[in-house]
């Protein structure tokens, strides 16, 4: 029975976080109440306890998660100063004119805003205000906008720069150490954020790409479906949409370009990069004359709440870990994966598919920090390549995210979605986008170079 205790406290924990309780407290709290249990019962080593001063200072002076700060503060800019809602007209008056091309302009948009942020949740409802609405005015069926929307909005999880890749790139990077050292390697090779970045570059453009390309094919197939918008005024000719495209594509794509391409280069580190984005993204509302008090009191108070929620999940997280470990468990999970029939595969197929569960309940922040750090040593020391398993975990929480009937897109959606549109008409719109995630996943596990072939380019 003593064995099955860490399987216990592992259920206990989801248990409480889906009945509602902050997720940080809840980590905290219930690991050091089971430890406490375990101290009774003389089945916990406190000595482990011990362990967990040195890790919260490590959270606290990690150099890469100061990225996280300036990563939000650069998203929550452009959304605030209203950059993003002029993206996504210029980009409708530039293309929304064709059949399919206000369902694009969605996608390029989402995808650009779904970088700069990499919160699923903010990107959802941010392009669920902005888009929802005209798309259905203009005669959108309201499944295939819905179902726009909800996959353009998670596509924060794989397109690079995002705090999602940050933080799992850290995660990965920490894995991979503890599983060399445990395999007797103490000169570690090491995977850097940089490293997931370039690996989530064409996973992450192939996703796009097979989003627009079902849109465009709606279109054509069913063009009631997916309808031009009305003419208005003079025709656009290419000055006109060369002007639109400058005015609202140019700017924040520069600043994309800046931010990653200095990190791919080596020119600068994640947190420095992530500065250069948010200087950037001040300068952007400055030079629109959107950056008054009002927004930039709002964009400096939503910063300090989602850095907050991130900090106090990582120190959470990292008492859970350390009493998970004090009762075993991590040793009970790398026996339980390496007896698996089938070997690696075997072993990688349980834990994915463990993880997309966890997804409908769990935000990424917390299987970041809760799960990959118990199972990632142990992939990696059976030789699964790191960036590989952090783009495939990053596209299976996507996929999670998306699926009905749990998928926190989808109650992120109907949150701001009119009364008009059913919570079926959302199901339904993202069925497809769902296929197409698993036909990404599929192809990765078939040509993981598609993941590997760009970090192995630059690191030569």
């Amino acid at each position: 029975m003593a064995e099955l205790l860490p399987l216990v406290f592992f259920a206990l924990v989801c248990l409480v976080l889906m009945a509602g309780f902050p997720v940080a407290l809840s980590l905290a709290g219930v690991s050091l109440a089971f430890a406490g249990l375990g101290v009774l019962l003389n089945l916990f080593d406190v000595a482990y306890l011990g362990l967990i001063p040195n890790r919260i200072y490590g959270i606290l002076v990690n150099q890469n998660l100061f990225a996280v700060p300036l990563f939000v503060f650069m998203g929550v800019m452009l959304e605030k100063s209203r950059i993003a809602e002029d993206l996504l007209s210029n980009m409708a008056l530039a293309f929304g004119r064709f059949p399919g091309g206000l369902g694009l302009s969605v996608i390029v948009v989402g995808m650009l805003l779904a970088a700069s942020t990499g919160i699923v949740g903010a990107t959802v409802v941010t392009m669920g205000i902005l888009s929802l609405p005209t798309m259905l005015k203009t005669g959108y069926k309201p499944s295939l906008a819905c179902g726009t929307l909800c996959a353009t909005g998670t596509l924060g999880q794989i397109i690079p720069p995002s705090i999602c890749l940050v933080l799992l790139g850290e995660v990965i990077s920490n894995a991979y150490q503890q599983s060399q050292l445990n395999s007797g390697v103490f000169a570690p090779n090491f995977v850097s954020i940089g490293d997931l970045f370039a690996g989530a570059i064409v996973p992450g453009l192939l996703l796009v790409l097979a989003y627009g390309i079902y849109v465009f094919a709606i279109a054509l197939l069913k063009p009631d479906q997916a309808p031009a918008l009305e003419r208005s005024g003079a025709p656009l000719n290419l000055a006109g949409l060369l002007l639109a495209l400058s005015k609202g594509l140019l700017p924040p794509v520069l600043l994309m370009v800046a931010v990653l391409g200095s990190i791919l280069l080596g020119i600068a580190t994640p947190t420095e990069a992530a500065s250069v984005g948010a200087v950037g993204a001040a300068l952007l509302a400055l030079l629109r004359r959107e950056l008054t008090g009002k927004v930039a009191h709002a964009v400096a108070i939503e910063t300090m709440r989602v850095t907050s929620m991130v900090y106090l999940i990582l120190v959470g997280a990292a008492i859970f870990s350390s009493v998970f470990r004090g009762f075993g468990g991590d040793i009970l999970i790398e026996e339980w994966l390496t007896a698996m029939p089938g070997g690696v595969f075997t072993a990688t197929l349980i834990v994915m598919l463990l993880i997309f569960l966890l997804g409908f309940i769990l935000d990424f922040i917390e299987i970041t920090f809760m799960v990959v750090p118990l199972v990632g040593p142990i992939l990696l020391g059976m030789g699964v390549d790191p960036i590989w398993l952090g783009i495939m975990i990053a596209v299976n929480l996507q996929t999670s995210f998306l699926t009905p009937p749990f998928g926190f897109s989808l109650f992120y959606l109907r949150s701001v979605a009119p009364v008009s549109v059913s919570t079926a008409d959302i199901y339904r719109g993202v069925i497809p986008f769902v296929l197409l995630q698993i036909g990404l996943m599929l192809l990765l596990a078939w040509q993981p170079q598609l993941a590997t072939w760009l970090p192995a380019l630059l690191n030569r």
